[in-house]
């Protein structure tokens, strides 16, 4: 079969190259993905829980989330290969019902077929809605002759040129109970997720206007002090206390917590109205972005080392405390997290063969970076706050040196980081919930047929405000995360991929037997896998409920 003939059977191809990219910038893009909040979570996570006992449960749950990924690989090929098989079999009932009508015409008038078939070609065009998938010279017999597979076959049914999200290959390969299931779990995690992001941006500019003490304190990077040992590189006592009596500056009766709402407020007017419009994100955005969180994650790396080598280890963390294994399976989870995504990453790649590797890669590079930051963090500060970037809020200083205003700059950028990406991030993360809600609750076939107010108001609203209430009434970001990853992250991440495969996998051996080799297909193809991603998602919620339970 030609190219041309392979282009009109797949329907959006790799031929088109429109908005395609490197593996390169792939790479880039499916890092910039994953690491994300979670990342800031983890060195307080790694703190409570331990940190031998983090590090094994973070490798663990890397390999975990990198086979639910291979599966979800699997399930978009499949998709692609079910598409393809139905485009295949609406070309062939057109040419059955081509064929029969010219049949019926030779018997009534002998005419020419080469003049004749154009014409009662244009004459029924309303009879067959399949009609103008044929061209309109007559189609060869070979098409009612092709196999649905054959060895060695040039019609490639396993791709991944064209992009089916999680929504699309829930509906295709799910019953209505499992499609209504899945769209509940991508909500309740889109509203964590905006939780996540409101509680972030509010704790960072409440910690970043009202009066503290630093805890890193940046005057002891300048080699111009040299009263180092009468600044503390530790967390003040008072910072620890309530922040509903605390006032936020001396002067004022305004508390941290009534700033925290008022921040929390202005946020969601600002941009909870992006919820009604629509965002579109661009290869140099998230190539910006992707600098942006280097250079932050590469300060916060070098300031630790940097306090470990001046000062030693102020943190004592322990090595094994299983108390905290919830909030670190909850943010492991959640900062693994790309399975929601991942479809609209890999569709424009260029070299589809290269994907395997490219998120192998980064996946290791990730897992690694991770473990570096924690790690540097939990030692080198006596306390760590929820949000890590909260450790690097600058202080007043005597010094004014170059150096010294280097450094407090470094600081403000760190404390602005979350501030700018998650600002970013939000009104996209908005506007997927938006439609994913719709999806769930309204029949977009007749989409129009709804009133303004359902259409422009509600459902925005619907998506905006729950978030608020969350945030408004607690700002523990641990609490947040470990609830977010822990249910409907645990869902994402592992059971949903696994649900998908096991019915692509049932439905492609249905329709294109066991002839055609999905060459995308899992390392981890044994249905023994599949079950054991379920047991571990089983235990480790049911651990994590018990750890609720047991706390309230």
């Amino acid at each position: 079969m030609s190219d041309r003939n392979r282009i009109e059977f797949g329907g959006n191809t790799s031929a088109n190259q429109t908005g395609s990219y490197s593996k390169w910038i792939g790479f880039i893009f499916i890092f910039n993905l994953i690491v994300g909040t979670g990342a800031l979570t983890l060195p307080a996570t790694f703190a409570k829980a331990g940190w031998l006992l983090s590090v094994n449960v973070i490798l663990y749950l890397a390999l975990i989330s990198h086979m639910t990924v291979t599966f979800v690989i699997e399930a978009m090929a499949a998709a692609n290969a079910v598409k393809t098989w139905q485009s295949f079999q609406v070309l062939k009932r057109s040419y059955d019902f081509e064929n029969s009508h010219v049949n019926d015409d030779d018997d009534v008038e002998n005419v020419e077929i080469s003049s004749g078939m154009e014409e009662h070609a244009a004459e029924r065009e309303t009879d067959d809605p399949c009609a103008t998938l044929l061209p309109r010279i007559k189609i060869s017999k070979r098409l009612d002759r092709m196999p649905v597979y054959a060895q060695h076959s040039t019609l490639m049914y396993y791709r991944l040129d064209e992009k089916f999200e999680l929504g699309e290959m829930a509906t295709l390969f799910f019953n209505d109970v499992g499609r209504i299931l899945f769209y509940l779990c991508i909500c309740i995690y889109l509203y964590g997720d905006l939780s996540i992001y409101s509680a972030a941006i509010a704790k960072s500019l409440r910690d970043l206007f009202c009066d503290h003490v630093n805890a890193t304190d940046l005057a002891n990077f300048t080699i111009f002090d040299s009263t180092m040992d009468s600044l503390n590189l530790t967390l003040s006592n008072n910072e620890t206390d309530n922040d509903a009596v605390t006032l936020c500056w001396q002067a004022h009766t305004l508390t941290r917590l009534n700033v925290y709402r008022l921040f929390l407020t202005g946020f969601i007017i600002i941009f909870g109205p992006f919820a009604v419009f629509s965002v579109q994100k661009t290869k140099y955005l998230q190539i910006v972005t992707a600098l942006f969180r280097w250079c932050a994650f590469i300060f916060m790396i070098s300031i630790a080392v940097k306090l470990l080598i001046t000062e030693g280890a102020k943190g004592h963390p322990p090595t094994v405390n299983v108390f905290g294994i919830p909030a670190l399976f909850g943010a492991c989870v959640y900062s693994f997290m790309c399975h929601h995504s991942l479809p609209s990453l890999l569709a424009p790649i260029r070299n589809k063969h290269a994907i395997s590797k490219i998120l192998c890669a980064d996946y290791i590079l990730i897992c690694i970076f991770y473990i570096l930051l924690a790690m540097t963090g939990i030692f080198a500060f006596e306390r760590i706050q929820d949000l890590y970037t909260l450790n690097f809020i600058p202080a007043q200083i005597d010094d004014y040196s170059f150096r010294a205003k280097l450094l407090v700059g470094i600081d403000y950028f760190l404390a602005l980081f979350p501030i700018c990406t998650l600002s970013a991030s939000f009104p996209i993360i908005a506007i997927t919930l938006r439609n994913n809600l719709q999806t769930l609750f309204l029949d977009m076939t007749h989409f129009e047929s709804y009133n303004l107010f359902v259409r422009r108001i509600f459902f925005p609203l619907l998506a905006v405000l729950p978030p608020f209430v969350i945030t408004y009434f607690t700002e523990s970001l641990t609490s947040l995360v470990a609830f977010t990853g822990s249910y409907a992250g645990a869902g994402i991440q592992y059971v949903i991929p696994v649900a998908l495969v096991y019915y692509a996998r049932t439905t492609c051996r249905e329709l294109l037997g066991s002839g055609v080799v999905n060459q995308f297909e899992s390392p981890f193809r044994s249905n023994y896998w599949l079950f054991f991603v379920l047991l571990w998602t089983a235990g480790c919620v049911s651990l994590v409920t018990l750890n609720f339970f047991f706390e309230i």
